[in-house]
């Protein structure tokens, strides 16, 4: 998402020429060529051209600093207005109430039932609660189905009526079961279509009135452009939503709807979703979706992300094996099962500062360890935990059995000698790099 946007954006910077100031004749060729970025990026005329105009009319006459280029501040300014255009700050959903009830709306094919089942993982792991997901969607035959698997998935249960066709009635008896139960959230997906039509906005109209949900969240498939932000004003005239979730954010976008849309329902993005594993589901920041428009990273999520799955504990056995050079081949292996789970490697890699730019063309993935893996798991564990065993017969046997070659082999066992020196060599250990990168994240 955003690539065109980003490097459009940075040859918009290069343009701006003079020192001292910026003034109207060197900042009119800049707001431009930002505002063909924009519209090439799906974003509207007319927010495209108001967005131009607040960054005209805060750029002009602005003194530049000796130590900054005229460039540079026309970037801060520009990073300030897209976070300001999308929302200044995250917005969090209300699970409050006896039980807290979400609504789930959106159009057929958005992704609300697999947004549905990350939004119940979410809230069980990260807030504790005790979750209940509705079948709502008695029109597509497989929706119940793929709400079944999704909830047994995340490990939470789902609510369905075999033969009711009363989406209302439904829904009113999934809370009933929720409050005799104890349930303390409820997340309804509803039915959606190909195109809004009258028959679905009344009857999600009608669930809302009949539930009460503490929550309407409208989803969106952000690949539908422009489109996807004259769906949530028309969805929003009609059920006044509280906020919106940007789904398929890994697909081929433009991001025009995460640009657009805050301004033209007035409602904040809450999350966005990329990927099809259950914890993709991240808490939309303005700020940070900002700074990775502009090319600065966002390692404040990568930090985030990291916490999530790295155990404290853990993380102190590993800093004390560290510390003694105890580090093996198999710890080696655990690290990287948990960066897994923390998603899709060339996207975290492109949070660091710098390197979304440079990986923009290489192939990265999770499946890129799977070699790596196979070796490991093809060795012994006295092999494992003491790579001098592995002399000629051993490295050929570990070759065949994992399916890679023995070049392959020595590759991996040099660069985990020298990733085992480097660690050793850092401050602190694991322990000690972690806390650099949580206050490179605070800064």
């Amino acid at each position: 998402m955003f690539e065109n946007l980003i490097d459009r954006l940075e040859n918009s910077f290069k343009i701006l020429k003079g020192e001292g100031k910026i003034t109207e004749i060197n900042v009119a060729e800049t707001l431009k060529d930002i505002r063909k970025a924009l519209l090439d990026a799906d974003v509207s005329y007319k927010i495209a051209k108001n967005f131009c105009d607040e960054v005209k009319q805060k750029a002009l006459g602005q003194n530049v600093l000796k130590a900054v280029r005229p460039g540079q501040m026309l970037t801060k300014i520009v990073h300030d207005e897209l976070t300001i255009l999308m929302g200044k700050e995250a917005v969090d959903i209300s699970v409050k109430g006896n039980p807290g009830i979400v609504l789930v709306a959106g159009l057929q094919g958005s992704g609300k039932t697999t947004f549905s089942g990350k939004l119940a993982l979410n809230c069980k792991n990260k807030r504790g609660l005790k979750c209940l997901l509705v079948a709502g969607d008695i029109y597509r035959p497989a929706a119940i189905e793929q709400l079944k698997v999704l909830g047994e998935q995340v490990g939470v249960p789902v609510y369905w009526e075999e033969g009711n066709s009363n989406p209302v009635q439904i829904a009113k008896n999934a809370i009933q079961k929720a409050k005799q139960e104890g349930y303390s959230l409820v997340i309804i997906d509803t039915a959606g279509r190909l195109a809004v039509d009258e028959q679905m906005m009344t009857e999600i109209a009608a669930i809302k009135k009949a539930v009460n949900p503490t929550e309407t969240l409208f989803v969106v498939d952000s690949m539908t452009g422009q489109d996807a932000v004259d769906t949530a004003k028309t969805f929003n005239d009609r059920i006044d939503f509280d906020g919106v979730v940007l789904t398929k954010l890994d697909g081929d976008t433009r991001g025009g709807a995460a640009l657009s849309i805050r301004a033209v329902v007035d409602k904040p993005i809450k999350f966005v979703s990329a990927g099809e594993k259950m914890e993709a589901l991240d808490v939309f920041h303005p700020q940070r979706i900002a700074d990775r428009i502009l090319g600065m990273g966002d390692v404040v999520s990568l930090v985030e992300k990291a916490q999530e799955q790295f155990d404290e504990e853990e993380a102190r056995k590993l800093q004390k094996k560290l510390a003694k050079d105890q580090f093996t081949l198999w710890d080696f292996y655990s690290q990287i099962q948990q960066i897994k789970k923390m998603g899709n490697i060339k996207e975290l890699a492109s949070m660091i500062p710098g390197m979304g730019k440079a990986l923009r063309d290489i192939d990265i993935d999770n499946s890129s360890f799977k070699s790596i893996e196979a070796i490991i798991q093809s060795m012994t564990p006295q092999e494992r935990e003491d790579p001098n065993l592995l002399n000629g017969s051993r490295r050929k046997r570990i070759a065949a059995g994992s399916g890679t070659t023995i070049a392959e082999v020595n590759r991996l066992v040099k660069q985990f000698e020298d990733m085992r020196k480097m660690m050793k060599s850092m401050s602190g250990g694991g322990k000690g790099a972690l806390r650099a990168l949580g206050s490179m994240g605070r800064r």
